[in-house]
């Protein structure tokens, strides 16, 4: 019986597969069923089966039933290779879903349809599959809010995670520069910053201290951290002077820029190993007047022999990793002048551009006054302009105040890297000039290596291991620092795209308006 019944199908689906379907277009007709056979068989029978091959069809989208081709969810195969279900009852067979098979419904009443199309009443809920049936996982799109939040996020999460000591102890110096206040005097005009401080550390008499400093008193503390800490970094402070009749140095945008820059520099100093605890530093914070603040000339003295080291002698040869750091500076500097270059060039065009905007919107505005029937739409026009005015004034204040800044910064950092780096390079020219004078008196005498020379081989040795150490800190800042700073920039651009679209959006939708209540007026 069951070699009659698989025989009795093959003959009905050759049946379909050499003659032309004929349905009617206002019917639908299940896809027969084969009776059920045995406990496999029966698993096959319950599956949606081809009309011409009897072949299972997995959950994808309805297709025409046309000349034998490869099923868009099986890839590989042709309908004609594809084994029956009965024969091939030992594979496993994947649960269907209904198929029915329903004829164009663009055929006139009463006409049969020659080509009909399969429809799954599941489709619109399945997932799109591979060329060899497996389902894809294609997420949704994303709102470009959702992928900036999610970046800042990890961002900071990253921040978090590397600790600016290197180690696990928690931080315990906070400092913050804020409140700038202008000072008028006989002599001359300047700004104070008011620099707060919160501390747990016991070289500390108070736990919390707020001073007032100006940009003089910062460039002490940068003066006076080089000269006692030659082998570390010392975060560059921001330009002091300005080119009269270009940027007014009493301006609140050019106060702002430049407390956060302070700002940043002590945070930086803040958070370093070695230097948070100059007692420089410690005067800084707490001192009401540095002027009277004494005896910490002594510490000076320790880069004293760094700067008036190494006589005529000159450097043999500079180690292999030094020597890309110097490489990796000169690329990366001549990098970001071309990167400032370019944007303060776009900065002024977009001033240019702003300014021609504005009176571009005025226009329209006195044009709509004398304009009754266009009223409307001219002042949706001057609407939109000053919309995007209003976008492209914030993109260019960000690119101003938060994105060169950070370009010029980091520019100055180049160089107080490489005078790091002559530094070393003194220090290595001093120990290598007195090491050869010590072997050539050696030869000739025969007297010991003179201890001063190995005072020199550890003060190298010490300065390569502090200069890596703050190579490393300065290239983690340096990668979160841009990582912010490129996020920031999409986010402004975003927004700029987004407020104008929306704007020219809505123009078109009062124009639409418009047209439609002139043919109502018309039609009247």
């Amino acid at each position: 019986m069951c070699c009659s019944s698989a025989l009795s199908l093959n003959s009905f689906m050759f049946g379909l597969d050499t003659a032309v379907v004929n349905i009617s277009s206002e019917e639908e007709v299940e896809v027969e069923k084969p009776s059920p056979l045995s406990a496999q068989t029966h698993r096959a029978a319950r599956q949606p089966l081809s009309p011409i091959t009897g072949h299972v069809f997995p959950p994808s989208a309805g297709m025409s039933v046309g000349a034998p081709r490869g099923l868009a969810s099986s890839g590989q195969k042709l309908i004609t290779e594809i084994l029956h279900p009965l024969s091939a009852a030992e594979e496993p067979l994947s649960p269907g879903h209904d198929v029915t098979i329903s004829a164009e419904k663009d055929k006139p009443p009463g006409k049969n349809a020659t080509v009909t199309s399969l429809s799954c009443s599941s489709v619109s809920q399945q997932e799109p599959g591979l060329t060899n049936g497996t389902p894809l996982e294609i997420s949704s799109p994303a709102s470009a809010s959702v992928l900036i939040s999610r970046l800042q996020l990890d961002c900071e999460l990253e921040a978090d995670a590397h600790d600016p000591f290197g180690s696990g102890e928690p931080r315990d110096l906070f400092v913050t520069v804020d409140d700038p206040k202008k000072h008028v005097s006989t002599m001359e005009t300047y700004i104070t910053y008011r620099v707060s401080t919160k501390t747990t550390r016991i070289e500390f008499d108070l736990p919390e201290y707020s001073v007032r400093r100006r940009y003089q008193d910062f460039d002490w503390l940068r003066i006076k951290l080089e000269d006692s800490q030659p082998t570390h970094l010392v975060p560059p402070l921001p330009e002091k002077f300005v080119m009269k009749g270009v940027v007014d140095r009493f301006s609140e945008e050019f106060v702002d820029t430049r407390m956060k820059a302070l700002d940043k520099f002590l945070k930086r100093v803040a958070d370093h190993p070695v230097l948070s605890f100059n007692p420089h530093l410690n005067a800084f914070l707490t001192a009401k007047d540095l002027n009277k603040r004494q005896g910490l000339a002594l510490l000076t003295k320790v880069g004293e022999s760094v700067k008036n080291v190494a006589g005529g002698y000159k450097l043999r040869a500079r180690p292999a990793e030094f020597c890309a750091m110097g490489e990796y500076l000169d690329t990366f500097s001549q990098k970001l002048g071309t990167i400032d270059r370019i944007s303060q060039r776009i900065l002024r065009e977009q001033s240019e551009y702003l300014t021609e905007l504005r009176e571009y919107g005025t226009v329209y505005s006195a044009w709509a006054a004398s304009e009754e029937q266009l009223q409307r739409p001219l002042e949706g026009v001057a609407g939109c302009v000053t919309t995007s005015c209003g976008a492209l004034e914030d993109l260019s204040d960000n690119m101003s105040q938060d994105f060169l800044p950070v370009l010029r910064e980091y520019v100055l950092y180049i160089e107080s890297m490489k005078n790091v780096l002559r530094k070393r390079d003194q220090v290595q020219a001093e120990y290598e000039g007195r090491l050869e004078a010590a072997v050539l008196r050696k030869q000739e005498d025969r007297t010991p290596i003179p201890v001063e020379v190995e005072k020199c081989q550890d003060k190298v040795e010490c300065f390569n291991a502090d200069l890596k150490a703050d190579w490393e800190r300065w290239q983690r800042n340096k990668r979160q620092d841009f990582k912010q700073l490129l996020t920031g920039m999409a986010d402004k651009n975003i927004n700029y795209y987004e407020k104008s679209q929306a704007a020219w959006e809505s123009l078109i939708t009062l124009l639409q308006e418009k047209q439609t209540e002139d043919k109502t007026s018309d039609t009247n």
